[in-house]
């Protein structure tokens, strides 16, 4: 459906002349830059902008210090890890160690009754 008034090309062209009007107007009376009012603007937005970072900033050393409470924890725990599995090692060397001692010894006694038995042995048969 065509629209009621009939707008022709110089009507827009008129229109849109209006439009930039308007908006040159409204650029003119916007506030400059050494405005107080802008100023003060500005000066709260560094201020928010500065907050902002220090909280920033904070949070990462927060971060920073929660990783390295975390790498001396693993650091520590590794570290324990390796001292037990060392203790360990050592057990398992100290016993295999006194097991073939007892072995040793056990031999040696073995031997030195099988000689008593043959010495008592030769004894008698002189």
């Amino acid at each position: 459906m065509r629209h009621v008034n009939d707008n022709g090309f110089a009507e827009r062209r008129k229109a849109a002349a209006e439009a930039k009007k308007l908006l040159l107007k409204k650029f003119e009376t916007a506030p400059k830059a050494d405005d107080p009012e802008m100023v003060a603007k500005r000066a709260e937005r560094e201020a928010i902008s500065a907050a902002r970072e220090l909280r920033r900033a904070e949070r990462e050393r927060l971060k920073q210090e929660a990783n390295e409470r975390q790498l001396a924890e693993a650091a520590a725990l590794t570290e324990a890890a390796t001292a037990a599995e060392r203790a360990d090692a050592e057990a398992r060397e100290s016993a295999a160690k006194d097991r073939i001692a007892r072995v040793i010894a056990d031999e040696a006694e073995r031997k030195a009754e099988r000689d008593r038995r043959y010495a008592a042995r030769k004894a008698r048969q002189r």
